[in-house]
Parts: structure tokens; sequence; C-alpha cells
């Protein structure tokens, strides 16, 4: 089954999706908040989903972000609309700039690399992948 992962924001949610076997996690979407859940509906009736893994807002000192309490709305409505899907929430710290760095290091054309989803659905991808790369161990 499949993990997917998501940096959530309060204009955008990035999303990322694992392999089946939850080797490589990929990009997959960005989302509208007020449009995921129809988003998860309809994935979710096409894929399994083993587990969803949701970026944690930290500051540098480890304290709760300015914009943790959106993320823990989010995860609240996750578990009561699929109870039956494990979430674990991973620390995010410093996904978006190493998004960014990896963007402008990929020779990505000046005007797409403006594309703020863009960012959302890598920072997912980064999230998902550490979480991946914990579990191994």
């Amino acid at each position: 089954m499949r993990l997917m992962a998501f940096d959530y924001g309060t204009k955008r949610i990035g999303i990322a999706i694992s392999d089946p076997l939850q080797i490589i996690a990929t990009a997959m979407d960005t989302v509208h908040p007020e449009k995921i859940w129809d988003f998860l509906k309809d994935y979710l009736q096409r894929e399994e989903v083993e587990t969803f893994v949701v970026g944690k807002p930290l500051q540098t000192d480890g304290t709760a972000s300015e914009s943790a309490h959106h993320v823990v709305g989010f995860v609240r409505r996750l578990q009561r609309e699929y109870p039956n899907i494990p979430v674990v929430e991973v620390d995010e710290r410093f996904t978006s700039k190493i998004a960014s760095q990896a963007i402008l290091q990929s020779g990505i054309k000046k005007n797409k690399r403006r594309d703020k989803g863009l960012v959302d659905t890598i920072s997912a991808t980064l999230i998902l992948q550490t979480y991946m790369d914990t579990q191994k161990y």
C-alpha cells in the first residue's frame, strides 16, 4: 500500500505519494484546502493508502510555529474522516527552503520557479521521503 504526505498551507496543500513498495516518494499535486476532501475521496476510491504523513510546522527551536494550529485542525479532520488510516506528523522544518534550493539548482526556467505550488509538492515529497527513510532503520 502507498503512503500519502501533505505539506499543509492555508492557500495550498502540497501532496506526495509513495510507490506501493514505499521506497520512492513522488510529487503528486497541489490542492486548495477546501477541495482536499473531494480529492481524497476520489483518490482513495482508486488506491489504498496505509498511512497519512503530515508536515508538522516547527520553529528552529522546536516549538510550534504560528501556522501549527491550522495543521492540528487538518490532522483532526483526517482522523475523523478516515479513522482506519493512521496519521503521523513529521518535522517539516526547512523543507520549503530545501525545495526552493532544489528547484533553483534543477535548471527549471524562471517563470516555472515562481510557481509556489511546485515548492509545496516538492516539500510534501521531502516530508514523505524523510518519513520513509526513518522507517527503514
